[in-house]
């Protein structure tokens, strides 16, 4: 019998969790489920902030799938820009061949990271990306939404886009910390101040769910101040490296009108998009007017359904300070993985980072989490368990003969963190949702000081010690299964060693899961 039909038994989840945010946001509908990461820039290796950003782009995608949904999950790489061609100039190499060593770098976390995404799309994909991102424009052409003239404004190359004078501290871009290039030239632009009161329409009624809603207030407040229209194209001449604009050679597209299109094009194109839009974009917050404003502006233009919401996540510090290469203090992630390995990166980074806000890495901080609650926690809790489950089982298989029932006081226990986990992932707060499970932890823990099965010698309470490890391997087995989406290497090694067989059961040891550092 499968563990999740065991509600009887205790075992395994008691029931299906239920999925609030997605019959509010009409997710259910067609079974299908929809979740992107932004696609990264690659004018550098990946950091620990798109790890972060992927992981839980992956818990989500990992939380529905197992719910039975029928989940795509979609990440990539930004490739086209003004900042890429000069990156490769810098490295002393052609553009294609610059960005062909550095998005593998990316495409590879899957395996580092232990990610489950569907689809990887490179914007510099002629066959599959071009083609879609040219029929949206055309789209928006038809619309009567572009029309071309001579600007002269700023343009800051870190943003790959025009600033004004208001976006600066002092000149200086406060993001990038340069001065932009001040530029005149003759570009395509976008209606862009045409949706300004139906974007803000759609945005104040949760039509197009913004989350935290600070940054649904940031969004409102940005469109208060009223829209105006933007460059879409640069002239090909200054940007040779990027997507030409259909009928007129002169100019290639802005690299955000290419970019953005990539979650119709890496999902298969205008047909699927339209059938089933995205249910969630994962970004960071630094983006939020390119999702909240110009994408669902773009999709009105061409006709297109809006996205359904779009999370937004914080920053990554090192050590207090902002992660730069000048700086010397990027965290990479390959090199995290290979010293502590891809269970407790990604513990720590959904766990220690609050999932909507700044939060800070340090490696001191990594291994007190690494100690604290994975070696003396989880780690120290199944090895507890199983250990027990391997020595005394055979009491519980011969005297009940499967038919004990867990205390309900346990079982109120297990569906409580249940419900809170579910709700949780279903809100993004992926750091509260394992500060749930390790409560469940912290339950068993108390749970086996309490009842010391191992000194349960007396005949008379036999029985009494085959029903706690019983209760013990329910609480282990609940504490694995919510683990999937987060820990699925650890999760899973847990929960294989827990074999429900006809009759009885078995137990098997394993390996120290998280040796102390």
């Amino acid at each position: 019998m499968d563990r999740y039909q065991k509600k009887e038994k205790g075992i395994g989840f008691v029931g299906d969790c239920r999925l609030r945010f997605k019959q509010k946001r009409g997710f259910v509908k067609d079974n299908k489920f929809y979740i992107t990461t932004s696609i990264a820039y690659v004018n550098a290796p990946p950091h620990v902030g798109f790890a972060l950003e992927s992981l839980q782009a992956d818990v989500v995608a990992r939380f529905y799938r197992d719910k039975g949904q029928d989940v795509f999950f979609l990440t990539g790489t930004d490739e086209h820009g003004t900042k890429i061609a000069r990156s490769a100039e810098n490295e002393g190499k052609k553009t294609k061949e610059f960005v062909d060593e550095i998005s593998p770098r990316f495409k590879n976390l899957k395996d580092i990271l232990n990610l489950s995404w569907d689809n990887f799309i490179r914007t510099s994909d002629k066959e599959i990306h071009w083609p879609v991102a040219q029929e949206v424009w055309n789209s928006i052409m038809k619309s009567g939404d572009l029309y071309k003239k001579t600007y002269k404004g700023l343009y800051c190359v870190g943003h790959e886009s025009f600033v004004t004078r208001k976006d600066l501290v002092d000149g200086v871009c406060s993001l990038h910390k340069r001065r932009p290039e001040e530029i005149e030239e003759e570009n395509w632009f976008f209606k862009l101040s045409k949706y300004g009161d139906e974007i803000k329409k759609r945005i104040k009624s949760d039509e197009l769910l913004i989350v935290p809603k600070s940054r649904k207030n940031e969004a409102l407040a940005f469109l208060d101040e009223g829209l105006e229209d933007i460059s879409f194209s640069r002239p090909s001449k200054t940007l040779i490296w990027g997507i030409p604009v259909p009928n007129d050679s002169s100019q290639t597209m802005y690299v955000w009108a290419d970019a953005l299109v990539n979650y119709i094009s890496g999902y298969g194109g205008i047909n699927e998009w339209q059938g089933h839009p995205a249910d969630v974009h994962c970004i960071g917050k630094d983006i939020l007017r390119f999702h909240a404003v110009i994408w669902p502006a773009m999709l009105l233009s061409a006709g297109l359904t809006l996205p359904k919401s779009v999370f937004v996540h914080g920053f990554i510090t090192a050590n207090g300070e902002k992660m730069s290469k000048s700086l010397g203090n990027i965290i990479d992630p390959y090199e995290l993985v290979k010293k502590y390995g891809t269970d407790p990166v990604r513990y720590y980074l959904l766990r220690e980072i609050p999932s909507s806000e700044d939060g800070d890495f340090s490696y001191s901080k990594f291994e007190e989490r690494y100690n604290g609650d994975l070696a003396n926690g989880l780690g120290n809790f199944a090895a507890r368990v199983l250990t027990l489950g391997n020595n005394y089982i055979a009491i519980y298989n011969s005297q009940f003969n499967k038919e004990i029932q867990v205390d309900k006081f346990i079982n109120e226990k297990i569906e409580d963190i249940k419900i809170n986990v579910s709700k949780k992932i279903e809100e993004f707060k992926f750091n509260e949702a394992l500060g749930s499970i390790w409560d469940l932890i912290h339950f068993g823990d108390q749970y086996i000081n309490e009842k010391k099965p191992w000194e349960q010698k007396d005949e008379k309470i036999v029985m009494i010690k085959g029903k706690t490890i019983y209760e013990l391997i329910v609480i282990l087995e609940n504490v694995a299964t919510l683990l999937l989406p987060f820990m699925p290497e650890t999760a899973s090694k847990i929960l294989k060693a827990i074999k429900h067989e006809d009759p009885g059961i078995s137990i098997d040891k394993i390996d120290n899961l998280f040796p102390r550092l």
